[in-house]
């Protein structure tokens, strides 16, 4: 029994959707071309910089530079009933140009000490808290060492730490825009996704040998 109802489909015209996958496509590659540009000298960095990781012998020429200091704190700053933390850090800074952030500090017995990190930077201070006497070393790493450090984020302020997400969130874009150019142009569209799964296949081979 027919209710008498008629269902109609409804298509898109052909010309309708290729103005969509055009317009699409167009979008995409421009997102490709200019998130590229910007990323470019990040690429650059992370990707010197991860050779220079893998290959930690090489410094160029550009070895560490360490010293080594001692002498006594300022009268009032340490003492068997207290400890001033800040007011020994500051003498340090002033006195010896020590930048780096302290990473660390601490109280053992009679014995004191500030740790500072930076990239391709430590420095260490150890201080007798009756005596006031203390020793301090220092120790610069050459510039290959600094921008290592960097590409890890090792001893790093926030906000470069901010600039690692964005940079990897970048990348994820440009790598994700570039296989959506690749999936337009049907001419090379499965050429394209063959080498894509090869080159997956590959990594995920080489992970698979390197951690069994």
């Amino acid at each position: 029994m027919s209710s008498g109802r008629t269902i109609t489909t409804r298509t898109i015209p052909a010309p309708t959707k290729r103005r969509r996958q055009t317009s699409t496509h167009r979008w995409v590659r421009w997102l490709h071309v200019y998130t590229s540009m910007i990323s470019l000298l990040v690429v650059l960095f992370f990707g010197l910089t991860g050779i220079t990781l893998n290959h930690p012998t090489w410094t160029f020429g550009d070895n560490a530079a360490r010293q080594s200091f001692s002498g006594t704190l300022p009268a009032g700053a340490t003492s068997a009933q207290s400890t001033d933390f800040l007011a020994v850090s500051e003498f340090i800074r002033t006195t010896y140009g020590v930048s780096a952030d302290v990473a660390d500090h601490a109280l053992s017995g009679d014995q004191g000490s500030i740790a500072y990190k930076g990239p391709g930077y430590a420095a260490d201070v150890f201080f007798d808290i009756r005596t006031g006497q203390y020793d301090l070393s220092i120790e610069q790493q050459g510039f290959v060492a600094v921008m290592n450090d960097l590409h890890k984020g090792r001893d790093t302020a926030s906000s470069w730490n901010w600039l690692i997400d964005i940079a990897g969130g970048l990348l994820v874009v440009v790598a994700a825009t570039g296989l959506g150019i690749q999936l337009f142009l049907r001419k090379r569209r499965t050429r394209a996704l063959l080498f894509a799964l090869g080159g997956t296949v590959l990594s995920i081979a080489l992970m698979v040998l390197t951690v069994s």
